[in-house]
């Protein structure tokens, strides 16, 4: 019997440590809303069998899902790395001045987010030219954040409870209507871009 874990954050192969049958333990971590969203992040332990991977791998492909192989079993696997990589970067555009919650989300809603379900990075690199993105990454990165930390301003929004949907308030501040909207939205949103891009 395989043994699969949905865990978005703790190490499978601590998980598997104590085990007997190591190899039978694997990371399957379904995105949510997981009845809308495809990925389902397959984690590899140093102990998971081939066999293993290839067998859950099918088995998610049958069901309609699109699985990706995480090849080392590291700390927010493959998508957490990638969204939390952007999620600092927003932070330190509002702690700096740069621009407000609002318009971050406005710019990533109404620019690059439309493009990724399309064409995402390696894919977008790739056709600017991989000249053109190391002539951009040496010019720019040295401005980007790079804290191992987490930001003062989420360290501040934490201690003074504002919480997000939790508490009505944290980049942004939300009434009960418009958290049950953004819900909706994010709903009605994912059926939307899929039907158009015709995964559903």
């Amino acid at each position: 019997t395989i043994l699969a874990t949905n865990t978005s954050a703790i190490s499978v192969t601590e998980i598997a440590e104590k085990s007997i049958h190591k190899e039978r333990i694997i990371g399957t971590h379904f995105w949510k809303p997981a009845y809308l969203i495809p990925l389902v992040e397959v984690i590899r332990t140093k102990y998971v069998s081939d066999d293993v991977v290839k067998e859950t791998y099918g088995l998610l492909e049958s069901m309609g899902k699109v699985p990706v192989i995480v090849e080392k079993d590291v700390p927010g696997f493959l998508a957490n790395r990638l969204q939390h990589a952007l999620f600092r970067e927003a932070i330190s555009i509002v702690e700096n001045g740069i621009a407000t919650p609002e318009d971050i989300d406005r710019a990533i809603k109404n620019g690059f987010g439309l493009r990724l379900g399309v064409m995402a990075p390696m894919e977008v690199m790739d056709s600017g030219g991989i000249d053109l993105t190391y002539s951009i990454h040496k010019y720019l990165f040295p401005s980007i954040e790079s804290s191992t930390e987490p930001s003062p301003l989420l360290i501040e929004k934490l201690n003074s409870g504002k919480l997000g949907f939790k508490s009505g308030e944290g980049f942004l501040k939300w009434s009960k209507e418009e958290i049950i909207a953004s819900k909706k939205n994010l709903i009605e949103g994912l059926i939307k871009v899929e039907r158009a891009l015709g995964k559903i």
